[in-house]
Parts: structure tokens; C-alpha cells; sequence
């Protein structure tokens, strides 16, 4: 797999006025790399993950999976956002079967796909749950698996612990790591959070202020798993705060 973005710009036009959010972003995404993007609120990170998942067109430059360009949305690429998108109708193994279901994949083919992811999240015994009955944390993993389910080849997550409690948050980072060792999909990873980027990424790319601009993209050199009291942790950590806006609020 593939992804370039090349020369990327995108501009709002709003009460008639011009209001650019990213400016001429161009960077190349490694197959199987895990790669969050950070930067200050409104900066244009979640509009570049929405221009590359193919949900909004760039007004400049362009996005092309192995050497594709990225026209709309396609089953290359699957979207994870804050607030889970399940649907409350439908069981915890039924929305993860949903994606298979829209492929006119028969019903037989998609429970057997679906309960394998289900037994990659560990929520087998959930599975003719709905999503009421579940925890904040455990909406989050059945969301991952309903983008994984689908077999992407990039996989999309805008903030995706944001609105979850640290204990919590700190768990998912955990586990999705493990989800990420073991499917080995390539992963854009949206957050504000500095330690969270650290603690996760192969890279990080760092956006200015809005319009966001690639300020650095900071390669993490640190093994798996990762120990955030750990000197080496809290150097790099310092570092990209540094390269963060001064008026930004990062956790």
C-alpha cells in the first residue's frame, strides 16, 4: 500500500469570505506505519483525514492510494470518528457485520467474519448486545472492528478516545496497538493529545496553526511497548510540544 499526498491545500469559503484550512501538504505514508497527526484545535487535521478517506475533495493538489487517485470514499480506506457511529438498532455483532452486509456479502460469510473480529476486540460474550448496554470504551472497539471487518488497506481514526476518561483512553492506546501488531493495516491517527501521539506512532506529523501547514514530522525511535515515565519518553515528548503553537491547549 501507498498513500501520497501531494501539494494538498483546502480553503472554506464562508459569509463570502475566504477562510483557507491547510496549506500545501505533501508527505508519503509507509505501508503498515502508524502515523498521527497533531496539532492545535482547528488547525485542519480532521479536514485532512476527511480528504483523504475521500469524504471531502481537496481545492488543490491530490491524494492517490497506489497510485490511485482518491475520488470519493472506497473499501481501500474505513473511518473511525469520536463519537462511535453505531447503530442503535442493531446488535454489537450486526454492526460489525454492517459493512459486509452494504458488499452483498451473504449472511453466513459476514457472522463468521464479523465474530472473528469480535473475538479480535474480546467481545465474543457481547455479541447480541446493543451498543446501549455498552461501556464508552467497549462502543470504541466494536467501531474499530466494523472498520476492520471490511478488510481496508488504511485504516482512519479522527480522535477516536477523545471524549473516553484517561483510564480508559490509556487501555484503548494499549489495545489498539495489539490490534494494529496483529492486522499490520496502516493507520492515520488524529489527536490533540502529545502523549498519546507519542506513546503510539512510528511518526508524528506536527501542523501549524491554522491553515495548518506541516510544521515537522518527527520520527518515535522508541521500542514497543513504551514506558511514558521513561526518560527517553518524556525527551521526545518535550520535544514536539515545543513544536506545538504556544497558545495551543495540548493534554
Amino acid at each position: 500500500m501507498k498513500l501520497e499526498i501531494n501539494h494538498v491545500s483546502k480553503v472554506f469559503l464562508q459569509r463570502n469570505e475566504v477562510s483557507p484550512a491547510l496549506l500545501d501538504i505533501s508527505t508519503v505514508v509507509l505501508d503498515e506505519e502508524f502515523l498521527c497527526i497533531l496539532g492545535p484545535s482547528g488547525c485542519g487535521k480532521t479536514t485532512l483525514l476527511r480528504m483523504i478517506a475521500g469524504l471531502e475533495p481537496p481545492t488543490e493538489g491530490s491524494i492517490t492510494i497506489d497510485d490511485e487517485p482518491v475520488s470519493g470514499p472506497g473499501r481501500k480506506m474505513a473511518m473511525i470518528f469520536q463519537d462511535y457511529s453505531l447503530y442503535p438498532w442493531r446488535t454489537v455483532i450486526e454492526n460489525i457485520a454492517f459493512g459486509l452486509e452494504v458488499q452483498d456479502v451473504n449472511r453466513e460469510t459476514r457472522m463468521k467474519v464479523a465474530g472473528s473480529y469480535l473475538d479480535l476486540i474480546g467481545l465474543r460474550e457481547f455479541g447480541d448486545n446493543y451498543p446501549y448496554e455498552l461501556s464508552g470504551g467497549m462502543r470504541q472497539r466494536v467501531a474499530v472492528a466494523r472498520a476492520l471487518a471490511i478488510d481496508p488497506s488504511v485504516l482512519l481514526m479522527d480522535e477516536p478516545f477523545g471524549a473516553l476518561d484517561a483510564q480508559t483512553r490509556n487501555m484503548l492506546q494499549i489495545e489498539i496497538l495489539k490490534i494494529w501488531e496483529k492486522t499490520r493495516k496502516t493507520i492515520l491517527f488524529v489527536t490533540h493529545s502529545v502523549d498519546e501521539a507519542v506513546f503510539l506512532a512510528d511518526r508524528i506529523m506536527v501542523l501549524t496553526s491554522r491553515p495548518g501547514k506541516i510544521k515537522e514530522i518527527v520520527a518515535i525511535d522508541l521500542p514497543r511497548p513504551r514506558d511514558r515515565t521513561s526518560p527517553d519518553f518524556a525527551k521526545i515528548r518535550r520535544y514536539v510540544l515545543s513544536l506545538i503553537d504556544e497558545h495551543a491547549i495540548v493534554q
